[in-house]
């Protein structure tokens, strides 16, 4: 019988961390699951752990090891691999609540159908303090954008998709000599699909560690500018008020100035809204440039 839900989890050099995700799968409520290790090239001990874990039976363990290609590149492969109903990815620094799996397919069999792309439920941290604020209680679903937008909720929340969707989405480009693409440009694609089912429930606790990519990204900006430059792109779009649109804006002119190209009004599909951007987005890229700060900003 194939489990309901593929949890997975993308990793590289985290054996010394890993142990956190699988312990919170062996105490979960239900098995309803299989865990999905995506290892992006790890030369650490990561290999010779999950094999050690598999031999224990205990958690029902998918391992796929590929060359490095970044987060991003990571997640495309899972969604290649997945065969279940439903998935939920969790970070090699995170950790699920005990009853998580349990939560998610007692919601998704109570109200889940074709009419949603999912269920939104809540980050916490270590000690259980909600990652910014709970979700809103009068509405039944939303698309992500705009429960950021519209609803003004903050902090990261958890997704679980319909396998469904998220592989008929279009992959994550992988370009030459990059290692990221925002993950929130597959998210934006689903969004115009249909809206999420609202769970006001705590899914997975969030660890932020110094070597993780949301505590780098100014330095993630630097290196990957055509990765998050097809992502503005796409922001621009689909934003769902002119304000996000003109802060999108603002990162697609910087990243096009990274990768020195000065056409970038002339390919803007928002020429205006790109015009009033141009003086912010100026600034923006030298401020990246000429700063080192570390900036929590996970799912960006």
């Amino acid at each position: 019988m194939i489990p309901v839900v593929t949890v997975f989890t993308p990793t590289f050099n985290r054996a010394y961390t890993l142990h956190l995700c699988y312990e919170s799968l062996k105490r979960q409520t239900s098995k309803n699951f299989v865990w999905l290790i995506v290892d992006d090239g790890s030369t650490d001990e990561t290999a010779d752990l999950v094999q050690q874990w598999i031999l224990e039976g205990v958690v029902k363990i998918q391992y796929h090891f590929q060359n490095n290609q970044g987060m991003h590149g990571a997640h495309n492969t899972a969604y290649e691999l997945i065969n279940t109903e439903l998935n939920v990815c969790i970070d090699s620094d995170d950790y699920m609540a005990d009853n998580a799996i349990e939560l998610i397919v007692g919601y998704w069999e109570k109200y889940g159908n074709e009419k949603y792309a999912g269920i939104v439920g809540l980050d916490a941290t270590p000690n259980g303090n909600i990652i910014g604020t709970k979700l809103p209680d009068h509405i039944k679903a939303s698309k992500i954008s705009e429960l950021y937008a519209r609803h003004k909720i903050t902090g990261d929340k958890k997704l679980v998709y319909r396998s469904e969707l998220t592989r008929k989405c279009p992959p994550y480009p992988i370009f030459a000599g990059e290692k990221y693409c925002p993950l929130s440009y597959k998210y934006l694609l689903i969004d115009q699909e249909c809206p999420l089912l609202i769970m006001n429930e705590i899914l997975c606790h969030v660890e932020y560690l110094a070597d993780g990519s949301s505590m780098n990204i100014i330095n993630q900006y630097k290196r990957n500018p055509k990765g998050f430059l097809h992502f503005r792109k796409v922001a621009m779009k689909f934003a769902p008020t002119y304000k996000d649109r003109l802060r999108e804006a603002i990162h697609y002119v910087s990243s096009n100035l990274m990768i020195n190209n000065y056409k970038f009004l002339m390919e803007s599909s928002y020429k205006w809204t790109t015009l009033v951007a141009m003086p912010f987005g100026i600034l923006l890229y030298f401020y990246i440039l000429n700063t080192n700060k570390k900036t929590v900003l996970k799912n960006n």
